[in-house]
C-alpha cells in the first residue's frame, strides 16, 4: 500500500536520488512520483519489482489451473492418451519402445 510519506515530486527525486534510492532498497516500498501534483510514475527497487512479477505468474498460473479444473469438471477435457495420439499423429513423433 502507497503511504503518504512515499509520495514526492519528480523534483524532489531528481534532487535527492541518492536518498531516494538508499529509501526504496531499505523498505521495499515504491514511490510515486508526481509531476505538476499529479502521480505520474511509480519507482521501486528490482528485488521488491521482481517479488512482484513473480506473485502475478503465481496467480495467473493458479487461475490458469483453476479453468483447467473446471473444465474438466464441466467434461471439456481429453483423455490424456488421447492428447498424446493427436499429437504424435499431428508432429509425426514415433512411439518409444521403453514406454
Amino acid at each position: 500500500m502507497i503511504q503518504l510519506g512515499d509520495i514526492h515530486s519528480l523534483t524532489d527525486f531528481q534532487r535527492n536520488a541518492r536518498e531516494h534510492i538508499e529509501r526504496l532498497k531499505q523498505t521495499g516500498r515504491p514511490e510515486v512520483l508526481t509531476v505538476n501534483g499529479k502521480a505520474e510514475i511509480v519507482v521501486q527497487n528490482a528485488e521488491s519489482y521482481q517479488k512482484l512479477l513473480d506473485a502475478i505468474d503465481r496467480a495467473e498460473a493458479i487461475e490458469g489451473i483453476r479453468k483447467g479444473l473446471e473444465q474438466m469438471d464441466a467434461g471439456l477435457g481429453r483423455p490424456l492418451e488421447e492428447f498424446d495420439d493427436y499429437m504424435r499423429r499431428k508432429y509425426n513423433i514415433p512411439r518409444s519402445e521403453n514406454v
